[in-house]
């Protein structure tokens, strides 16, 4: 690869290259604060690049590649080479993650206990962990939550926060200071805008959390909280999951222990002032 960058997200380093200088400049601006690779050495690579030559120059279009690859991929306009990398990043986690059991979850945390929120795209995990995040939570990450097999602890994945169409604007209100990434229109999820979290979520990435509530929001309905069975819990975490069959034992210990542990309940929410008005008192109640 021409151009290249590394950078430690919570526990995991990445070795990220690209053919384009543009994609690596935006991520050394908004990952700056990060820090590098324990030893250098990063547990995942991955490869932006052009399937043909010519495509480098006449229509640049970016092919997401690394350590692991998903071949009906669809590329994606240069000028959307920023999300290009933050999905390769996810990619490798998705498909080569061992060490953690990884849940598709939003996580925050208030006195070393952490929330953890997930649901189906759109429900509002990533929107409703930054504004909890504005409130005085501590953000942990709005892709991963990363669930250590042998403590039962989380650990934070506190990457670029990946704002979505009105969240966007949600998001800049509630952190006017916040530095963003640029703006990109009409990509497969709608406009996309990254913000990089707070000083504080970034200078206590390698602090874990032990899981303290679980949470399945809604988002477009009028409020509503309900408890979630253990069962169903367990199922929908299952589904949240990206690595738990491929972990075999270990990730069925790890989710059973999670869903014995704590609380699973399930909130419909109209707005973000409501949904931190529910979390709150669901927090208050434990």
């Amino acid at each position: 690869m021409r151009y290249a960058f590394s950078v430690r997200i919570g526990p995991i380093g990445f070795r990220i290259g690209s053919d384009w200088r543009a994609p690596i400049a935006e991520l050394r601006s908004l990952y700056r604060d990060y820090p590098k690779p324990h030893d250098g050495i990063p547990d995942f690579t991955v490869r932006l690049f052009a399937r043909r030559p010519w495509r480098r120059i006449i229509r640049p279009s970016v092919e997401i590649g690394g350590d692991y690859m998903l071949p009906e991929a669809a590329p994606l306009p240069l000028r959307q080479g920023l999300l290009a990398a933050e999905m390769a990043m996810n990619l490798q986690m998705a498909l080569g993650a061992r060490r953690y059991l990884l849940l598709h979850a939003s996580a925050v945390a208030r006195d070393g206990r952490a929330v953890l929120m997930t649901g189906i795209s759109g429900a509002g995990k990533s929107t409703l962990a930054t504004l909890l995040a504005a409130k005085g939570w501590r953000f942990m990450g709005d892709e991963f939550a990363l669930l250590d097999a042998a403590t039962g602890l989380v650990h934070a994945f506190p990457r670029l926060i990946s704002l979505k169409n009105e969240a966007i604007a949600a998001a800049e209100l509630a952190w006017p200071d916040a530095r963003m990434g640029p703006l990109m229109p009409a990509t497969p999820k709608g406009d996309i805008r990254h913000m990089v979290p707070d000083a504080r979520a970034i200078a206590a990435m390698d602090t874990p959390a032990l899981p303290a509530l679980l949470v399945f929001p809604r988002y477009g309905f009028e409020p509503e909280t309900r408890p979630v069975p253990p069962a169903e819990a367990f199922v929908r975490m299952t589904q949240a999951s990206t690595n738990y069959v491929a972990l075999g034992e270990p990730g069925f210990r790890s989710l059973t222990g999670l869903i014995a542990d704590i609380p699973s309940v399930a909130i419909d929410y109209p707005d973000g002032a409501s949904a931190i008005e529910q979390v709150e008192a669901l927090w208050s109640a434990l």
